[in-house]
């Protein structure tokens, strides 16, 4: 499945939450982007050097580690306190500038290093716990680890971080139903899938 593909149903997926939910306008905005953004994480162990691409690898991560560097300045500037706040702003510039000349064999490798430092300096857990998902994502092949239950579950204390982090009621289930979604979407039940997911890692190579 493509990533426009992933980004639809994820947010769909939120908009179920919502549903679920009950929530206002502006708690549905967020929930529906919510549950868009993780059905593409799943995607970000897409290296260069796969022959199964699914986007333009180099853009892609490019552009994901700028994003999130403008995130952490934005982040850090509204909610950062003193010292923080301007480790945070130098954490956010520092992946941006870093994204614009490194290569994209370790560009992913980097920017989850950096989204690490940014978490331990704003000691925010969900901040650090994203890196070092960002970090795994770097390092195995394509549809493995993050294409798992393991990986659910990961992901899912980071959901739980995220909604403690910011209060918005449904934002675990949205982001965690966006992420199961990638994860549905990908398995070879579907005729558009010649190859499934290792659902099982590290237990089990088979293929869903």
């Amino acid at each position: 499945m493509k990533g426009t593909s992933h980004l639809l149903v994820g947010g769909v997926a939120g908009l179920i939450t919502s549903n679920v939910f009950e929530t206002d306008p502006v708690t549905t905005g967020i929930l529906i982007a919510s549950g868009g953004i993780a059905g593409l994480v799943p995607d970000m162990d897409v290296d260069g050097t796969l022959s199964n691409k699914i986007t333009d690898s180099h853009k892609f991560i490019q552009t994901l580690a700028q994003i999130i560097g403008v995130l952490i300045i934005v982040y850090s500037f509204l909610t950062g306190v003193g010292q923080e706040k301007w480790n945070g702003v130098g954490a956010g510039v520092g992946i941006i500038l870093v994204a614009s000349f490194i290569t994209r064999r370790h560009m992913l490798l980097v920017s989850g290093l950096g989204v690490v430092a940014a978490g331990l300096f704003l000691e925010e857990n969900w901040l650090f716990l994203f890196g070092v998902y960002i970090v795994v994502a770097s390092l195995v092949p394509h549809r493995s680890y993050t294409h798992s239950i393991l990986g659910v579950i990961f992901f899912g204390v980071i959901a739980r971080q995220v909604e403690a982090a910011f209060g918005v009621e449904g934002l675990f289930w949205a982001l965690l139903a966006g992420y199961a979604s990638h994860l549905l979407g990908d398995m070879k039940v579907l005729p558009v899938n010649k190859r499934g997911i290792k659902l099982l890692l590290p237990f089990s190579n088979r293929d869903f």
